[in-house]
C-alpha cells in the first residue's frame, strides 16, 4: 500500500472524503469536506492520548478554536489503524505562518496567548505523565558534562571542536552546578508539589515553531509534549529560544516578562523559578549530548559555529541574568 493509499484508507475511518493531497513534516495533508487535516503516524498510549484530547476540548471551549485539534472516528476512537495494524491519528491543519523571532508584536502575541492558555490549562494531575524534577534534571545533565570532559581528556588524539569544548567545559559546567544547587534552596520542591496538586499542564514544547498567525488569529500547534509542570518550563522555553536569537536582549527578555505577567500574573517564587531556569547552560548540555551521542571523527561545522555562539553571548547571557529580575 502507498503512502497516499495508506492515508485515504484512514481517512475512510472517518468519514472524510480527499479533495486534495500533500505532505507535510512527517504527516500526510488532506483537504476534506470539513477543511485541511493531517494523518500522523502515533507511536504512543491511548491513555496519554485521550488526555492530550481532554486538554485540548477545554482549550477550545475556553475560547482557544485554533488548535491542531485530534479527532475520532467513526467508532469514536482517537487511534485508527491501516491494514497493516499501524496505529495513526488525524488532526486539524492549522495553516498561516510562524512566529517571527525578528517582530516584537509576533513575540509579544505568542507569550500572551501562552500565558493566556495557562489560566486554563488544568487537569487532575497523573503520575505517569509529570515532568522529571528539575533539580534531577540539572544534577543529570551536569553528570552527562563531566562525562563528556573525561571522554575527551582521555583521547590522546583530539580535533579542533574538541580541544575548544574541553576549554569551555568549566565555567559552562560550574553554570550548571551553581544553578543545581540554587534550586535545592529555593523551594523548589515545594513549589513544584503546589503545582502538581493545582494541576497545571505545560506545552511541553512551546516554541516559534509551533505559534502561527494567519490575518488577525493565532494556532497554537503541536502538542505531543505536554505534561504536567511547573508553567515557568513553557516559559523559560520560549524566553530561551528567543533571546539566544537576540544576543539575550534586557530589553526583549523583559518585555517578554512584562506581557506575560500581564495577562497572567507570577508569583515572587514562579519568578525566581524562571530566573534559575534560565541560568542553566541548556545549550551547552546539548552541545556535550550531541557530541557524545554521534560520530567523534567528523565534527559538523554547524556545532562549531554553535560553540563560537555560546562563548560569545556568556557575559550578554549573565547580564540578563542579573538585571532581568
Amino acid at each position: 500500500m502507498c503512502v497516499y493509499d495508506r492515508g485515504l484508507w484512514i481517512l475512510e475511518q472517518y468519514g472524510l472524503t480527499a479533495k486534495t493531497s500533500s505532505r507535510g513534516r512527517g504527516v500526510l495533508l488532506y483537504e476534506t469536506e470539513e477543511g485541511w487535516v493531517s494523518i500522523r503516524e502515533y507511536g504512543g498510549t491511548r491513555k496519554k492520548l485521550e488526555q492530550q484530547y481532554a486538554l485540548m476540548e477545554k482549550l477550545r471551549n475556553a475560547g482557544f478554536p485554533r488548535l491542531d485539534r485530534l479527532h475520532r472516528n467513526q467508532e469514536g476512537e482517537l487511534i485508527s489503524r491501516d491494514r497493516e495494524e499501524n496505529s495513526y491519528v488525524l488532526r486539524d491543519w492549522c495553516q498561516g505562518r510562524e512566529c517571527d523571532t525578528r517582530s516584537v508584536g509576533d513575540i509579544e502575541q505568542a507569550v500572551r496567548r501562552l500565558a493566556e492558555m495557562h489560566k486554563v490549562m488544568r487537569m487532575e494531575a497523573q503520575e505517569e505523565y509529570v515532568r522529571e524534577s528539575l533539580i534531577h534534571e540539572c544534577a543529570r545533565h551536569n553528570a552527562e558534562i563531566r562525562r563528556t570532559r573525561k571522554f575527551i581528556l582521555r583521547k590522546q588524539k583530539k580535533n579542533v571542536f574538541e580541544i575548544r569544548l574541553l576549554a569551555a567545559v568549566p565555567r559552562f559546567l560550574e553554570k550548571g552546578e551553581e544553578t543545581e544547587e540554587a534550586l535545592r534552596h529555593s523551594g523548589y520542591e515545594e513549589l513544584r508539589e503546589e503545582s502538581l496538586k493545582a494541576g497545571t499542564v505545560c506545552h511541553g514544547d512551546y516554541s516559534q515553531h509551533n505559534v502561527l498567525f494567519q490575518g488577525a488569529q493565532t494556532a497554537v500547534t503541536n502538542f505531543w509534549h505536554w505534561n504536567y509542570d511547573m508553567q515557568t518550563a513553557d516559559l523559560c522555553h520560549f524566553m530561551r529560544k528567543i533571546l539566544e536569537k537576540h544576543n539575550w536582549d534586557l530589553h526583549m527578555g523583559r518585555g517578554m516578562l512584562d506581557t506575560y505577567c500581564r495577562a497572567r500574573p507570577l508569583k515572587r517564587e514562579e519568578l525566581l523559578n524562571l530566573k534559575l531556569r534560565l541560568s542553566y547552560p541548556w545549550k551547552f548540555w546539548k552541545l556535550c549530548n550531541y557530541y557524545e551521542s554521534t560520530n567523534k571523527v567528523w565534527i559538523s561545522g554547524k556545532n562549531m559555529e554553535k560553540l563560537d555562539q555560546l562563548e560569545k553571548q556568556w557575559n550578554s547571557w549573565l547580564y540578563f541574568l542579573e538585571k532581568a529580575f
